[in-house]
């Protein structure tokens, strides 16, 4: 193998896991040193980029980066939910093992962009996962964006991610974490609803906002109603991901087509103007 950046864009790297642990029920979070190329080729992703990751013999599988390269460097975070063989495989390995990472693609958010604007983050599930280097960013560089409100949904308790860094969270200045779950139990003290009315409930305002917002297709339609129809933000106002339906991550499959666009180059970070209603055949 050799340093330089692969050529090719269907063979991945190579990359060693250097770190796995439980984030919450079935997710894990895989900390992974890219080798042969990969660090040079993942020294400078945006946040909302996405990799997919390979277990060798069974297959690969999409995910969004998890982390930010200033917080990582050479390695590189993914949260991994386990739902198909790809993703059992995964969480059988450990430290030392192997995997493929082919990547990064996509377009990412607009950091630069969002500068001087308040920034509401919407996550839901496991679809926080490529919200945590916005997340990210925002504090590695506080001054650089105004009020800061993040807000956070599950299931149940036990599928919240990253519960570990929400202390460091609430910490950081100018910024409001809220927490809410459909279904709690008997040690929950947060919110319990969808995360729709935990929105409507915060109430942010769209004066020189900016909306994040990742999780199933059918909360980021609901979700954008919500802020158009009630909150009174504009679709332009609104940025989501999605990384359902990928498979070849190059635009050739054409497997993850919205109307005329390809999810895997022309996003999987769109505004809600771009993608509109096309994004009920995602439902």
């Amino acid at each position: 193998m050799t340093d330089e950046i692969n050529t090719n864009p269907m063979m991945p790297y190579l990359g060693k896991l250097v770190d796995v642990k439980d984030i919450a029920s079935e997710i894990k979070l895989f900390r992974v040193e890219m080798l042969n190329g990969g660090a040079e080729a993942f020294h400078d992703y945006k946040p909302g980029q996405f990799a997919f990751v390979s277990s060798f013999g069974t297959g690969e599988a999409p995910f969004g980066i998890a982390n930010i390269p200033k917080n990582g460097g050479h390695v590189v975070d993914f949260a991994i939910n386990r739902l198909g063989s790809v993703t059992t495989d995964l969480h059988e390995l450990g430290i030392g093992d192997m995997v493929g990472v082919r990547g990064p693609m996509g377009n990412g958010f607009p950091m630069d962009k969002f500068k001087g604007k308040n920034l509401i983050i919407i996550g839901g599930g496991i679809g926080g996962a490529p919200l945590r280097p916005v997340i990210q960013t925002v504090m590695a560089n506080r001054s650089d964006y105004d009020y800061f409100q993040i807000l956070w949904a599950a299931r149940n308790p036990s599928l919240l991610v990253f519960t570990d860094e929400y202390d460091e969270w609430r910490a950081t200045p100018d910024t409001e974490l809220h927490l809410t779950v459909d279904q709690a139990d008997s040690t929950w003290n947060h919110s319990v609803g969808l995360i729709t009315q935990l929105l409507e409930h915060v109430a942010p305002s769209p004066r020189n906002a900016i909306t994040i917002t990742c999780g199933p297709p059918i909360m980021i339609h609901f979700v954008n109603r919500v802020l158009v129809d009630k909150l009174g933000f504009v679709p332009e106002q609104n940025y989501v991901t999605l990384e359902a339906r990928m498979h070849c991550g190059i635009g050739k499959c054409g497997r993850c087509n919205l109307g005329t666009k390809l999810v895997c180059v022309d996003g999987p970070v769109f505004t809600m103007a771009e993608v509109g209603e096309l994004l009920e055949s995602f439902l």
